[in-house]
């Protein structure tokens, strides 16, 4: 009886969120294309694949807001209250429980040889860092990103996106920021697929990895306070150049570096691919 009602529940709850989300679309629109025979504007349109641009542009304004009054001051605090080294130590820890994952996805790739520094990265920052707590595989050394076995990432975005899955349109996330329907549904198979997640019972599964994504989003702002600051004082068009700035990376991230230059290095879980420069195999791209 108690799962029947639980089961109506979350039905129920799932029914209000689509109708909200609809409510929502149906308020704000779509972006209207510009004329057929404009051929200049309908490229530029194609090119920027953002069709719920004014509903993107909302969330955008809403994650900004939410940023100058929450995550931008946490980050200072947390920056200022921790000296460096112990920072370092955190985004150690948690790359090193996001490193079976990773090694997942560099063999469903087929990029062995990522997937062997993987296994290694894993195994000697686990048991001499120890728990991850210092990249001692790396060589621990913020200045030589080329020291010993250096730290990647992929996910099952990426992983798609090998195997030639289109992103979508582009997405605009309440407090997840930039995103597409590609890596959205890749960070719901995530959470399913990462080793790291049935280490705790199931009832506090997602709770875990939200606490990950959490610590990280909060390193990452701490890391990149100037580079935002900047960024919002010289753009145009913020959203815009946030898109563009995503797209550039997230190209990057699928090429395993041989996309475009990466221009916010701290920022590698934030940036979507390139719609037209993504990798779709080691060896040949499209």
């Amino acid at each position: 009886m108690t799962e029947h009602t639980n089961a109506n529940a979350l039905a129920l709850r799932a029914k209000m969120m689509i109708a909200a989300l609809a409510t929502l679309l149906a308020a704000t629109g779509c972006a209207t294309p510009p004329p057929a025979n404009d051929t200049e504007a309908m490229a530029a349109f194609k090119e920027a694949n953002d069709p719920l641009e004014p509903l993107n542009r909302y969330f955008f304004e809403v994650n900004r807001v939410l940023d100058h009054l929450f995550l931008r001051p946490v980050a200072e605090i947390y920056r200022g209250a921790l000296p460096d080294h112990a920072r370092n130590s955190v985004r150690s820890f948690v790359n090193n429980l996001e490193t079976p994952n990773i090694f997942i996805h560099d063999v469903l790739q087929g990029e062995m040889e990522r997937a062997g520094n993987s296994f290694g990265r894993f195994a000697i920052n686990t048991a001499v860092g120890p728990l991850g707590l210092n990249d001692v595989a790396a060589g621990d050394s913020a200045n030589n990103s080329g020291a010993g076995i250096p730290y990647h990432s992929e996910d099952m975005g990426q992983t798609l996106a090998v195997w030639g899955v289109s992103p979508g349109p582009y997405l605009m996330l309440p407090l997840l920021g930039p995103s597409n329907v590609r890596d959205v549904i890749g960070s719901a198979v995530n959470h399913y697929i990462n080793p790291v997640n049935y280490l705790v019972r199931e009832e506090k599964r997602f709770a875990f990895s939200a606490g990950r994504t959490a610590i990280r989003a909060l390193d990452t702002r701490s890391r990149n306070i100037e580079s935002f600051d900047e960024i919002e004082r010289g753009a145009i068009d913020l959203y815009a150049t946030v898109r563009s700035l995503y797209r550039q990376y997230r190209a990057s991230e699928i090429g395993n570096g041989r996309g475009p230059a990466n221009p916010l290095p701290e920022m590698s879980e934030e940036f979507e691919e390139d719609y037209n420069t993504e990798r779709v195999s080691s060896v040949v791209k499209k």
